[in-house]
């Protein structure tokens, strides 16, 4: 172990080394760029797109680009950026996250990365995770940008498609994570290719790279259609799972294990999952009076059910969830402790926490087109990032992204003292001893920010400092709007912050010169994250470009995660201390432990996750390179000839009998088998046509005779067909696909069932999706071919023609005085 630790130590450093020595390289050229006029660094710009596009690789131009980003940033923004920060950027361009603590300058780290990769011409995104950060960088960073002479664009939610693809086309483009994604899925599902906003995706650089790709991993991205009718189902399973008997365990004096002794449903702390006991299956059963609950046809009602004792027993108030003054369900970002307004729970778990709240309920929609943040971000040629914590999820980055983490040393040593966690017995003890530290601390002027992980902890603390009447400020969901006046005043003397982990992100602290001599901003912990990164994140609020400042923990036995993972022998030790605070190199090492193993779980789940999308992806990926080229080209006749031949085949596979030495055709069959998808009486193939002939033959004689039927039918109207024919094509296409989501959907739901049958869920996923589709291309093409046989072509003459437009616009006319006079 200590040699696998010692050569990944000396491999960051060979890896440091590395881009300090280009870092030189790009500080050597400082001179010679300062020389140069606006003008001249313009044309450098067009120079270097030329170089590009004569074959000179980027990494080629790196040290002149990035010295020329450098040079313009010092001034347009007075701002020069430090050799670290340009190793930063070197990182990133290679394709690597950039670590880099609170206050070193990230944003303007991205700047020559961002500035180097456009000029490949093909678009760079820098990916921010809101709005209003997307705008801000685009206005400040773009200055430097426009200085050198290339365009940037912001992409926001509100713009027309039109405006959209103007952001697109820029050199540049900030926007979110979730618009970007968005705007993918519906770009391919545009019926007309002008109405395309993106081009190829080529490279992202991601702010906040651990929030976007490892925090919002999981979350699907979805384009809703039509209402399903399910809310009665909703309110009926949280109607029977309330009346559930509350667990008791029974302790086995020998193992120490926990065994149910009666209870309608068992929860397990560690993995937050919830399932019926045997007592409440039969209670189940009974209350929808059904013989058995875990039959095939009763699968739906076993995920609403499951879905309920989610809601109700593992699900918080105020915890996971808010319920706003408008009677919403509105979900709390764990990570950022934010309201996620207009983000809902996927697989029916909103509908059922609206049903346990009692308001109104959402009706579950159809999914149009769906893509996970992990699975879109792949889509990229080319991804960088940044972030100030991100070297604990290192493993997860290289095996589901490529990228390495590198730590990028600080511009000045860190100055501020990270104090070992206080420990006590209950949670009353400890926050107790939290405001009496914050007491002590504003006595003496210095300032105080107090992280919480909830919403609930932030209003408990919030209370008790008005209990000993200490002025403060609250920053959390419920109080967001003021965000960045509170943050301004965070490190000023005597200021006492209260914040969930929102503050953790995208806010810089700044001191006074008085609150810098009273020892900087002391951050308190009020317990410890399931994620190092997000403890690791609230310590960075203290401490930025070598201020002073401390931070210490608070944790108690109660604390969620002590209870999850802590373990007997702990309590066994506070038996013995009492009331006394403790602070234990065991009990941290302890918490470390827990911890590692809850980011253990979650990045289980995520590569799960991972694989089963994986499923879905390969599926999406032929499914839109099909619909891409049917968009693109204006004659899709040879993509429907080939629909023709697929259909004839399996209506002659459908014929075949293969269970004889040689394959025995039913002819009938098959002259029946396309007689019914709509061919002309005259063109019907009849059995004695084919009597006799073998497979390979039928096949080749039925498409002979049913495409060129089809052929001489559109003949006399053909250029003006194709485009009927296209969209026919693209429709048929969407709705099929649209189907085919929802049923992997519900397939995916139900195929836990199949552990019990000793089957591999993700092996039976990956079987049966692929079956699936299959089947969906399979009815694909069968609709396609039946669509254009059964359609009949009207000819008309001009003077019809003329008459029919004239009809059109008279009942216009008339419609529009109608309006007029109000009627």
């Amino acid at each position: 172990m200590a040699s696998f630790l010692e050569r990944l130590v000396s491999s960051d450093k060979r890896t440091l080394a590395k881009l300090e020595k280009k870092a030189e390289q790009v500080m050597a050229l400082e001179e010679t760029m300062r020389k140069l006029s606006q003008e001249e660094m313009v044309a450098q710009t067009n120079a270097f797109k030329e170089r590009v596009q004569n074959g000179e690789s980027l990494d080629d131009l790196l040290p002149e680009a990035y010295a020329a980003a450098r040079e313009a940033a010092r001034r347009v923004l007075g701002e020069h950026p430090y050799k670290v920060q340009i190793m930063g950027a070197i990182a990133m361009h290679q394709g690597d996250i950039a670590e880099m603590k609170t206050g070193e300058g990230k944003t303007l780290t991205a700047t020559m990365c961002v500035y180097l990769n456009a000029l490949a011409g093909k678009g760079v995104h820098v990916v921010t995770v809101n709005e209003y950060l997307a705008e801000r960088d685009a206005q400040w960073m773009g200055e430097i940008y426009r200085y050198l002479g290339l365009t940037v664009g912001v992409n926001k939610r509100e713009l027309l498609p039109v405006n959209k693809r103007e952001a697109y086309n820029c050199d540049i483009t900030y926007t979110t994570n979730s618009e970007l994604g968005f705007d993918y899925l519906r770009d391919n599902m545009v019926t007309n290719v002008k109405d395309r906003t993106q081009r190829p995706l080529w490279m992202a650089v991601i702010d906040e790279v651990d929030s976007i790709l490892i925090d919002e991993s999981r979350t699907p991205l979805i384009i809703s259609g039509g209402k399903k009718k399910t809310a009665n189902l909703y309110i009926q399973a949280d109607q029977f799972v309330k009346r559930l008997k509350k667990p008791v365990y029974e302790e086995e004096p020998r193992t120490g294990e926990k065994k149910l002794v009666s209870g309608g449903y068992e929860i397990d702390e560690k993995t937050r999952q919830v399932m019926l006991s045997e007592e409440g299956v039969k209670a189940a059963e009974r209350f929808f009076r059904v013989k058995n609950l875990y039959d095939v046809e009763h699968t739906q009602l076993v995920h609403h059910i499951t879905q309920a004792l989610r809601a109700n027993y593992i699900m918080k108030n105020e915890v996971e969830y808010v319920v706003s003054e408008e009677q919403e369900i509105v979900i709390v970002d764990q990570f950022t402790g934010r309201l996620m307004k207009g983000r809902e729970y996927s697989d029916g778990l909103h509908q059922a926490i609206e049903a346990k709240e009692g308001v109104p309920i959402k009706e579950e929609s159809s999914t149009l087109a769906t893509i996970t943040y992990q699975n879109f971000f792949r889509l990229y040629t080319k991804l960088a990032g940044m972030t100030g914590t991100a070297k604990t999820e290192e493993e997860e980055f290289l095996s589901t992204y490529n990228m390495r983490v590198i730590e990028i040393p600080t511009n000045r040593p860190i100055a501020r003292i990270d104090y070992p966690d206080a420990i006590f017995a209950t949670q009353q003890l400890k926050f107790a001893a939290l405001v009496n530290e914050v007491k002590e601390l504003h006595a003496k002027g210095q300032p105080v920010l107090v992280g919480t992980i909830a919403v609930e902890t932030s209003e408990l603390i919030s209370k008790m400092l008005k209990k000993e009447r200490i002025p403060h400020e609250v920053l959390n969901a419920k109080n967001h709007a003021r965000e960045a006046e509170i943050i301004a005043k965070a490190g000023q003397v005597g200021s006492v912050t209260i914040a969930t982990n929102m503050a953790g992100r995208g806010t810089d602290i700044k001191l006074s010169e008085e609150s810098r001599a009273l020892g900087g901003l002391a951050v308190l912990g009020s317990e410890r994250h399931e994620s190092r990164r997000i403890d690791n994140q609230l310590r960075g609020r203290s401490g930025r470009q070598g201020d002073p400042g401390f931070s210490r923990f608070y944790v108690s036995m109660e604390d969620s995660l002590m209870v999850r993972f802590g373990g007997e022998k702990l309590n066994g030790l506070f038996n013995q201390l009492g009331d006394q605070q403790i602070e234990s190199k065991m009990v941290t090492k302890s918490i470390t432990q827990a911890q590692k193993r809850v980011e253990g779980y979650n990045f289980d789940a995520r590569k799960q996750l991972l694989e089963y999308d994986d499923v879905l992806r390969k599926q999406r990926e032929i499914m839109y390179e099909q619909r891409n080229y049917t968009l693109e080209h204006e004659d899709v006749h040879d993509i429907v000839k080939g629909m023709f031949e697929r259909v004839i085949s399996d209506t002659v596979a459908a014929n075949l009998d293969v269970n004889r030495h040689e394959d025995q055709i039913n002819y009938a069959g098959i002259c029946e088998g396309l007689s019914m998808m709509g061919m002309r009486e005259e063109n019907r193939i009849k059995p004695e046509e084919i009597q006799g002939k073998d497979r390979e033959n039928v096949i080749a004689y039925c498409f002979d005779k049913v495409y060129n039927s089809y052929e001489k039918e559109i003949e006399p109207v053909h250029d003006q067909f194709l485009p009927f024919e296209k969209t026919a094509v693209l429709r048929i296409m969407d709705r099929n696909w649209i189907e085919h989501i929802d049923t992997m959907s519900k397939l995916r739901d139900g195929i836990h069932l199949r552990s019990y049958a000793q089957n591999n869920p993700l092996q039976a996923y990956v079987s049966e999706g692929y079956e699936l589709f299959e089947e969906m291309t399979q009815r694909i093409a069968r609709e396609i071919v039946v669509f254009l046989l059964r359609m009949r072509i009207v000819r008309k003459t001009p003077e019809q023609i003329a008459a029919e437009k004239a009809a059109r616009e008279k009942a216009a006319r008339e419609a529009e005085k109608k309006a007029e006079k109000g009627e």
